[in-house]
């Protein structure tokens, strides 16, 4: 599956983004999708997941705040981000799996698309 990320930008804190990711090469909607981000100088981490059925889980950090989704018909999950805060500035990552509690299991990406870069200004 081949993955190209966008949406990303500068926006102030208490603002929204929503960030696509476009996914092309398999069957879509059999794998589990997940948003990752990573801060400088902090390990990338799994913020959003997004089960083949629709089932989602959330980093503690952005439980109530964002919000993931996903389009079958588009081939695309979004991550809607509201109420953003400065910590919330990072590159913006998506992944797959067909299963999804391996979207935890960060080491076994063997490859990860470009992010998309967002920066949350004071």
């Amino acid at each position: 599956v081949q993955l190209q990320a966008s949406g990303g930008g500068l926006v102030q804190a208490g603002g929204s983004l929503r960030l696509s990711c476009a996914a092309s090469g398999s069957t879509f909607s059999n794998y589990a999708m997940g948003w990752y981000r990573q801060a400088p100088g902090k390990q990338r981490e799994l913020v959003a997941a997004i089960s083949s059925g629709g089932n989602t889980n959330y980093a503690d950090s952005v439980k109530g705040r964002f919000t993931i989704s996903r389009d079958n018909a588009k081939n695309t999950v979004y991550l809607q981000m509201n109420s953003l805060k400065p910590e919330d500035t990072a590159v913006y990552y998506c992944n797959t799996d067909l299963l999804l509690l391996r979207l935890w299991d960060l080491s076994h990406f063997g490859s990860w698309g470009q992010g998309t870069l967002v920066t949350v200004s004071s």
